[in-house]
């Protein structure tokens, strides 16, 4: 008798929990309940990110944004599995990802970043300067000393160590790899060739580190490391961030305006999905391995309360948040990649209706 009743008490709340789930999925909420909107991916974009979600949240304190650095791959991941309301990517999500998904997903472009080169060398004072075919012959580990004679013809003043290389890339699936990947392969037909790009490359040398936190420390506590990083993590943790040689032949380093150009040389040839690659762009004054990150979500929102909420954040996130860009190394998006942002915005709909949000004084 005993264990019957029992087992009808954890029937009654096993029922009772689908229940609270379900109203959760539904979007049903008590009178002044806090929206709850759950965002996950991109370590690249995970300084901005942070910092929109607490300024969001002075501004709007019954919204609660959560942000999870887990890396692209995770986000595009968990988007697609619908355990979260946005992903963050630094790279668009491919044909087959797309066509997988339980629905239409879109692409809203929110922030420029760079990737850079940054390494562990004491003795050097003055930024590194690399071409692309040096780039290249590193990470394939054909380049293994410091002292090499093609990185001394281009660094003919720095103090190179006669110490042996050790490159450092992302463990994880990572936007990031992605970005300098897809970078090596418009500039090495050898590296097309032998590894491709992706989120997640199989690196012919190296250490792995997850995130690009994970990345920024073991460079940091390597002496004679190389690896690629974001630049906010680089310039944060005060480590050299070196000039890459762009297709126009000069030497560049990553910065506001350098990375704005980059998106700026390319607008006229991004589609209108918006899934573009920027890097290796032409131009005088452009950064090579520039990128868009995006924020990736369902076309058709199931709760419509979050949904509007998560529509009013992004639109914030083009207009407002982008004078947060600069001071935390990211460049904003060019006026007229706003306009394109702000269209994919207001295709954001409830059972067909769009969620688009009345909103005053974004700019």
């Amino acid at each position: 008798m005993f264990l019957n009743d029992s087992k009808k008490f954890l029937a009654i709340v096993a029922i009772m929990l689908a229940l609270a789930n379900s109203a959760c999925f539904s979007g049903r909420r008590g009178k002044g309940d806090a929206i709850k909107i759950q965002g996950a991916g991109s370590s690249f974009v995970n300084p901005l990110m942070q910092k929109w979600v607490s300024e969001y949240g002075k501004l709007n304190p019954n919204i609660r944004i959560d942000y999870q650095s887990i890396g692209s791959g995770g986000g595009v991941k968990q988007v697609k599995e619908r355990t979260i309301q946005f992903g963050a990517s630094d790279v668009a999500m491919n044909d087959a990802d797309l066509k997988s998904a339980s629905g239409e997903i879109i692409h809203i472009p929110v922030i420029l970043g760079a990737v850079v080169l940054t390494y562990n060398l004491a003795q050097v004072e003055k930024p590194l300067r690399f071409s692309p075919d040096i780039i290249a012959d590193i990470f394939l580990g054909k380049i293994t000393r410091w002292d090499d004679a093609r990185i001394k013809a281009e660094n003919p003043e720095a103090s190179l160590p006669a110490a042996d290389i050790t490159v450092v890339h992302r463990s994880d699936g990572s936007g990031t790899s992605a970005v300098f990947t897809n970078y090596l392969s418009k500039v090495s037909p050898e590296w097309k060739e032998k590894v491709g790009e992706g989120t997640s490359p199989s690196f012919p040398v190296g250490l792995g580190g997850k995130g690009n936190e994970g990345v920024t420390g073991q460079i940091k506590q390597t002496p004679n490391t190389i690896g690629y990083v974001e630049l906010a993590y680089a310039v944060k943790n005060k480590l050299p961030v070196a000039e890459i040689k762009n297709r126009a032949g000069n030497y560049v380093v990553a910065n506001f305006e350098t990375v704005t150009n980059a998106a700026a040389e390319t607008i006229n040839d991004t589609p209108e999905d918006l899934r573009v690659t920027i890097t290796d762009a032409a131009g005088a004054n452009v950064y090579p391995i520039s990128s868009y990150v995006y924020v990736l979500i369902y076309k058709e929102q199931p709760d419509e309360v979050l949904g509007k909420a998560l529509v009013e954040f992004l639109t914030w996130g083009i207009n407002d948040g982008e004078r947060f860009a600069e001071n935390l190394y990211y460049a904003p998006l060019p006026q007229e990649m706003v306009k394109r942002a702000s269209a994919k915005i207001g295709l954001v709909s409830h059972q067909g209706k769009s969620l688009r949000a009345e909103i005053n004084n974004v700019q």
